[in-house]
């Protein structure tokens, strides 16, 4: 439905200029908010890239490196995921709708998701360092497995930490957009006409969902393939 703004008439509070209309406005921002992810998916995409080629040269290190991750916890963290990617669509419908109360509703489960995975997360990340499998001088790691190499091990931790570090960090960044538009709604700000905020951070936590999707194979499941 269009919302432009006709001749005479008081624009919609939210319309900023030099946008016509409301559809421009979100066509606009939408278009944006892909931009952007292009560019994340671009510094993922090296980080993948990189791995894979390490992965490849010295792949017994890296599959013995793998059997020391929680595979438990990666894969509570990955359900957690896809049930916050569920909650926030249904925020995002809701924000179409003009429900703010619902609204409300499905964005306070999704952030209370994303607490969960930064949760799991930092204990996961304790049970490394209680380990000494944090790359450094406190570095430890022993292994039968012929052809695994101490050095190439650390290599595939410190590749894991980067991204799933960079990846909790895009985390807490949704975490705290989504906080903001869910204060927004319960003020009432969204309606029918007006919800892109609410329809762009969507787009960012389900990015954010996307590259653990990503992450959880490549770095939990290698060694469990080769058993």
């Amino acid at each position: 439905m269009s919302h432009n703004t006709e001749a005479g008439a008081v624009p919609h509070p939210a319309l900023q200029t030099p946008y016509r209309d409301l559809d421009q406005q979100r066509e606009t921002a939408t278009l944006g908010m892909f931009v952007f992810l292009l560019t994340e998916l671009m510094m993922f995409g090296g980080l993948f890239c990189a791995y894979l080629v390490y992965r490849t040269l010295y792949f017994p290190s890296f599959l013995e490196a793998s059997r020391h991750m929680d595979l438990t916890i990666g894969a509570v963290n990955t359900a957690v995921l896809i049930c916050s990617s569920l909650t926030m669509a249904l925020g995002v419908q809701a924000a179409q709708q003009g429900r703010s109360k619902t609204i409300v509703f499905y964005l306070v489960i999704t952030l209370l998701f994303g607490c969960a995975f930064l949760g799991l997360k930092a204990v996961e990340y304790y049970h490394h360092w209680h380990a000494h499998e944090v790359p450094g001088f406190n570095f430890e790691f022993s292994s039968s497995v012929p052809g695994a190499d101490v050095g190439k091990v650390q290599l595939f931790f410190a590749l894991y930490f980067i991204m799933t570090g960079l990846h909790a960090l895009h985390m807490l960044i949704g975490i705290g957009l989504v906080t903001w538009i869910t204060i927004c709604a319960y003020k009432g700000r969204y309606t029918a006409a007006y919800h892109n905020p609410v329809e762009n951070v969507g787009l960012y936590w389900h990015f954010v969902d996307l590259v653990w999707i990503y992450l959880f194979p490549l770095l939990y499941l290698i060694s469990r393939m080769h058993l």
